[in-house]
């Protein structure tokens, strides 16, 4: 059953069949082979994860995240990333790495944040003689910061399959976040001193900084408005996305004055088409990690992983290597769906905090997303610069680099890990 579940799940991905849908014909295929399920369990088990309460805090948080970013405050943010970063060596490069941390923490996208990003940086930073694939490379790399600092899509996702507050993960998110957006303004600042990319000296602008600080603001208190209303416990994750929301509208209607009914409109769409595909993710998840722990799967790979490799570090770094093989192939949402109760058991096992696996898994399978052959990141960005895939693909070296290291710290190191408590 396993291996006609594995086996159609791949050719269905070959064939370029959307993952929700391979995920629920492939684990369909699977249940003919069985004589002893019936075929209605896959009803069931798609129903079931649809009806979480905390399920609700995603479609308010993408629906927040696409009022604020629709209108003038998403070129507010990159104003004033511009403003600080710019005229140090490397600061045009940085502002992709800075913007996406400000933008990314309203979003909580990082496809959201490579396009819109994208599309404004990208050909300013090539008229102002950064090489266009290097500019390309930049933008989808630091967009993995999006899925990072809080509200993040992803982590939500984790809490769902391990149980872990999604309190608990929105804080502990925050630290990896900061940490590889300052490792990739390090890569812009080292690629521009030995490439000898242009740089601005322009004296700091005081009389630009307080307006565009002004209008920055609105936006940069969000995430710390999430991150507080669930440290002290004021409200659950599903009503803090629902004022969110409200706070969203809120900036639009009040403070920018820019919001109007059509973009509202606009905004409802898209958050209810995301939150569909990725509903249909989980619920095909559900159904494939069901049939995992019928067949006792998550219960076979702990025990192979305790008796060959013993050691906790060497069990770490097989788990590591798996998540960025899988990363290459799958979207972020379905892997961290059907990886996390194979590794969280494991993890159980080994003494690692299912806390700490989350931000590693998140922050692991999110290098997928510009990593070839199927990452949405490099392929946007490539296409918003007008270069071959393969051209970013050398200038992401660094990148990746920068990213694994910062992925082996928090692998290691578990007091790199927040809690709310």
């Amino acid at each position: 059953m396993i291996a006609v579940l594995v086996l159609a799940f791949v050719i269905l991905l070959l064939l370029s069949v959307p993952i929700g849908h391979a995920l629920v014909i492939a684990g369909l295929l699977a249940l003919t082979t069985s004589e002893f399920l019936p075929m209605n369990l896959v009803a069931q088990q798609m129903f079931a994860p649809t009806q979480s309460f905390p399920m609700l805090a995603l479609p308010f948080f993408i629906l927040a995240g696409s009022l604020m970013m629709s209108g003038e405050l998403g070129r507010n943010l990159i104003d004033f990333a511009k403003l600080l970063v710019q005229r140090y060596r490397g600061g045009l490069a940085s502002v992709t790495v800075l913007g996406s941390a400000t933008v990314g923490g309203v979003s909580g996208s990082a496809v959201a944040d490579a396009t819109a990003m994208g599309s404004i940086l990208i050909p300013w930073q090539t008229r102002e003689g950064y090489p266009a694939a290097f500019n390309a490379a930049n933008n989808a790399a630091t967009s993995m910061i999006a899925v990072l600092i809080p509200p993040s899509i992803p982590l939500i996702l984790y809490s769902l399959v391990s149980g872990v507050s999604i309190g608990d993960l929105f804080i502990a998110g925050v630290l990896p976040g900061l940490t590889i957006t300052a490792a990739f303004i390090a890569v812009c600042y080292v690629s521009a001193r030995l490439r000898g990319f242009p740089c601005h000296r322009a004296p700091f602008d005081w009389r630009r900084f307080w307006p565009l600080l002004l209008k920055a603001i609105p936006a940069l208190a969000l995430p710390v408005m999430i991150l507080v209303l669930l440290r002290f416990g004021i409200a659950t994750p599903t009503e803090v996305s629902v004022l969110a929301t409200l706070y969203a509208l809120c900036m639009g209607l009040f403070v920018y004055r820019d919001l109007s009914l059509a973009r509202i409109k606009d905004a409802v769409l898209a958050a209810g088409i995301s939150t569909g595909v990725v509903m249909l993710v989980i619920m095909g998840s559900s159904v494939v990690a069901w049939l995992l722990t019928y067949a006792q799967i998550p219960q076979t790979f702990t025990a192979w992983c305790l008796e060959t490799l013993r050691e906790p570090w060497a069990i770490i770094l097989v788990m590591n290597a798996i998540m960025l093989l899988v990363g290459m192939f799958i979207d972020l949402p379905a892997a961290i769906l059907l990886l996390g109760p194979i590794f969280v058991p494991l993890a159980q096992q080994i003494g690692l905090d299912p806390l700490q696996l989350g931000i590693v898994m998140v922050l692991n399978l999110s290098i997928g997303l510009y990593t070839p052959p199927a990452g949405t990141t490099l392929f946007i960005s490539s296409t918003i610069a007008r270069v071959p895939v393969l051209r970013v693909v050398r200038e992401l070296l660094p990148f990746y680099l920068a990213a694994l290291l910062v992925l082996l710290l928090f692998s290691y190191v578990p007091a790199l890990t927040l809690r709310v408590g």
